[in-house]
């Protein structure tokens, strides 16, 4: 595809506060939020392809001001405790604001193809689309940062950097819906937020920031030292249309007598074991060399009491699989999708436990294997980001930013409007595995159609 050059101009950078007096206060953040892990950015761009020119940015505008009245702690700044000992991670509730960038792009949507070929039509640009650095305060101290870059033809990208140790995706997500509500003129958002409820691990927490080293609860910091591979991860979509899902899904129900999947379930299979086939081409990986997958799942319902229906933390935990590679190989898509069940059948037991014992126990599974044998697949589809409507309609697509040039991972998104199914956004294989691991995925899903992003 034509790499097309354009060109953003950043017209307008303000803070946007809350349209009302909001609590002044500092609020604790859970064990999870706190984590070394989560002291990042999430990034996404979303693409809508209709708005009202130089009406946008004053709507989000607008919306995003009357939704955090109930978010407020949103438009505070992380910090760490004063206490003695230091190193709690707070929310300082100051009704500061979110960092909002105003700009405007040299073409129409249509001339990049809405994004759809994400490396092609960004060419590296996607900094242009992301809000500029809000000065005089450290990175990670912002909890949202958003830029709106409207186009010529009417259509908008709004790029967002969202605090994970904030919220999840499923709490980001609800929180702009909210403000795409309040833009769109309701009263109330549809699912009222929790105040908070962080304290769910309180006295584990405790433990948890004294037995860590001082260094690693600086906010600038987001994982512990450690040696960091040098393979070049390479991009790549595909797209799987929900036809070829539901036959997946049917054709593994028929070969073990009724058992069902999910259509995440039969995904991740398909993508592990087609990664690791096409890995497989050194004794160095088929002489018993362990791979595995890791995945989050959501676990607001797995606490007692549940999580209420509104919190916006973070409460997830890793559902990890291991298997040999050469056992992988040779296996059929119902025995992957089969070990996946089974670990996931552990998450609660898991997840209590962590949540009792905290770091009592002998790994942080929260800790990232930074290798090439270990695969991340994160499911996006079903959070809510697709559904955000700030007035013109839900977003053509949503486009994560490469969180991490050297963890092998993979994003289970939304195709592009109008199609129905599940986009892969990958970065897992290098080069000189990338077509084999394409062409596997094409042959084994029976796509109608993949793309292939160089």
């Amino acid at each position: 595809m034509h790499r097309m050059a354009f060109s953003v101009i950043r017209s307008s950078q303000s803070l946007v506060r809350p349209c009302e007096q909001t609590p002044i206060t500092t609020l604790d953040l859970s064990k999870i939020d706190s984590l070394p892990v989560l002291r990042s950015n999430a990034q996404t761009l979303h693409v809508y392809r209709h708005g009202e020119y130089h009406q946008v940015a004053k709507v989000l505008k607008e919306g995003l001001s009357k939704a955090l009245v109930l978010y407020y702690p949103l438009a505070g700044r992380l910090k760490e405790s004063s206490s003695v000992g230091g190193g709690q991670l707070q929310v300082e509730c100051s009704g500061q604001g979110v960092w909002f960038v105003e700009a405007c792009a040299n073409c129409r949507l249509d001339a990049v193809n809405y994004f759809d070929d994400t490396v092609a039509s960004l060419s590296n640009k996607y900094d242009d689309l992301l809000p500029t650095q809000f000065p005089g305060a450290e990175e990670l101290e912002l909890l949202i940062q958003m830029q709106v870059t409207e186009f010529e033809c009417g259509g908008f990208v709004v790029g967002i950097k969202f605090s994970h140790s904030i919220c999840d995706g499923l709490g980001s997500a609800q929180f702009l819906n909210a403000v795409g509500e309040m833009a769109r003129g309701h009263k109330h958002p549809s699912t009222m937020p929790v105040v908070w409820r962080r304290d769910f691990a309180k006295r584990e927490f405790e433990f948890f920031t004294e037995s860590l080293p001082q260094q690693q609860l600086n906010l600038n910091t987001t994982t512990t030292t450690t040696i960091m591979p040098n393979y070049q991860l390479q991009h790549a979509n595909i797209d799987i249309y929900i036809d070829q899902i539901n036959h997946l899904k049917r054709h593994i129900q028929e070969s073990t007598g009724g058992r069902s999947c999910s259509a995440f379930e039969v995904v991740a299979a398909a993508l592990w074991l087609c990664r690791t086939r096409a890995v497989m081409v050194s004794d160095y990986w088929k002489q018993n060399k362990q791979v595995k997958l890791v995945f989050f799942a959501n676990c607001r319902h797995l606490l007692d009491p549940p999580l209420p229906e509104g919190f916006y933390g973070n409460c997830f935990f890793p559902v990890k699989v291991t298997a040999s590679c050469e056992r992988l190989a040779h296996s059929s898509l119902a025995d992957v999708v089969e070990i996946i069940q089974e670990a996931k059948a552990k998450l609660p037991d898991e997840f209590s436990s962590y949540i009792k014992e905290c770091y009592q126990i002998d790994e942080d599974p929260f800790t990232p294997a930074l290798s090439y044998e270990t695969l991340f697949i994160s499911e996006w589809g079903k959070l809510g980001f697709n559904k955000v409507d700030f007035g013109w309609g839900s977003p053509d697509h949503v486009i994560p930013i490469q969180a991490s040039a050297i963890m092998p991972a993979a994003i289970v998104g939304n195709p592009p409007l109008p199609e129905k199914g599940i986009r892969l956004v990958t970065w897992c294989v290098e080069e000189i595995h990338r077509q084999n691991f394409i062409d596997n995925m094409t042959k084994m899903m029976g796509l109608y159609k993949a793309f292939h992003l160089k």
